[in-house]
């Protein structure tokens, strides 16, 4: 295991995206991020079948980051229940693991 970890979220506009990306990067809970273009995503919400344009977010960090990452952005976040979710990274770059760590004030 590399130590690092990805955190992906949606927002419902750009603008809360960068938001929330800015903090935590500004504040070394992730070491960077990457936000897509918007995609279109189907649900169910309160019983009734949605469809919106979502901005997608991926952040790296460190695995001993991600709960302080997942409750910067749930604060962050407009959406009632935000879909935040974290998986380990099994491989990375031994360079990569470094600035990530770095990064992060690890």
């Amino acid at each position: 295991m590399s130590g690092l970890a990805l955190v992906y979220t949606v927002f419902p506009d750009e603008a809360s995206a960068r938001a929330a990306i800015l903090s935590a990067v500004t504040d070394g809970l992730a070491a960077c991020a990457n936000l897509m273009p918007a995609a279109t995503s189907f649900y169910e919400w309160d019983g009734a079948l949605q469809e919106n344009s979502e901005f997608p977010v991926v952040l790296k960090t460190t695995a001993a980051r991600v709960d302080a990452l997942i409750e910067r952005i749930s604060a962050m976040h407009p959406y009632e229940t935000p879909a935040i979710l974290s998986w380990p990274i099994v491989r990375a770059p031994a360079p990569f693991v470094k600035w990530v760590n770095q990064a992060t004030r690890h």
